[in-house]
């Protein structure tokens, strides 16, 4: 993979505070009901995430409620036309875009000229050959990998993390799938360059609906952990 973007400092040094820039981020996704969306704001998160895929139990609309400026507003898309991606950036004002089905090398080209951030998607089951993310290098911000279900996401179980020993890269990537409270010491153990952790379902009481206090404890034990490298 010899185009890969290999040339940046590692994106983790360690996990910190999340006010901390060079911490790990965490990204809240599936958020639905306005008041909830408020709370869960409180708690600062870096990346705010709004499913716009109509089949999900997560699908928003209405109205997204003003939040504090240094959490980003993420889109999440699933093959949606240029058109619709586009129209709910300006409706919303969204920070980032996340591509959650097989969006095509220049789809993301076209709308990184917007310009506006984008995370890829790529989803995992029992393997993954490396060898796709080359073409992806330069028309994409950051990568997350998913765990594979019949879902695009959402699915609440994990893969097999030790794949990501092997990434090749240093484009700064979220880890997501089935990520709980009780995933924190496997997190450290494994010792993974981390970008960002992507939590959802862990943290529901039903769809899009989240558990605040749990997500704050959540982020306390990972400053308290303070996992390093």
């Amino acid at each position: 993979m010899d185009n890969l973007d290999v040339s940046a400092p590692s994106p983790l040094d360690c996990f910190e505070s999340r006010n901390d820039r060079a911490g790990v981020r965490i990204k809240i996704c599936g958020m639905k009901f306005p008041k909830n969306i408020l709370e869960v704001g409180t708690l600062l998160p870096d990346f705010m995430g709004f499913i716009f895929w109509g089949k999900s139990s997560r699908y928003f609309e209405g109205e997204i409620p003003m939040l504090p400026k240094s959490i980003k507003k993420v889109g999440v898309f699933v093959d949606e036309s240029f058109e619709i991606v586009v129209s709910k950036i300006d409706k919303y004002k969204l920070d980032c875009i996340q591509l959650h089905g097989n969006e095509s090398i220049e789809f993301c080209q076209k709308l990184k000229e917007i310009p506006i951030e984008i995370i890829k998607v790529f989803s995992i089951k029992d393997n993954f050959n490396f060898e796709i993310l080359r073409e992806f290098e330069n028309v994409c911000d950051y990568f997350l990998f998913d765990t594979k279900g019949k879902l695009p996401g959402g699915n609440g179980t994990t893969f097999d993390w030790n794949l990501l020993k092997k990434y090749p890269s240093n484009k700064p990537f979220f880890l997501s799938g089935g990520i709980g409270i009780e995933e924190i010491n496997l997190l450290k153990d494994m010792n993974l360059p981390i970008y960002g952790i992507d939590v959802n379902s862990k943290f529901e009481t039903e769809p899009g609906l989240k558990k605040t206090e749990l997500l704050k404890s959540f982020q306390s034990q990972i400053e308290i952990l303070n996992l390093k490298k």
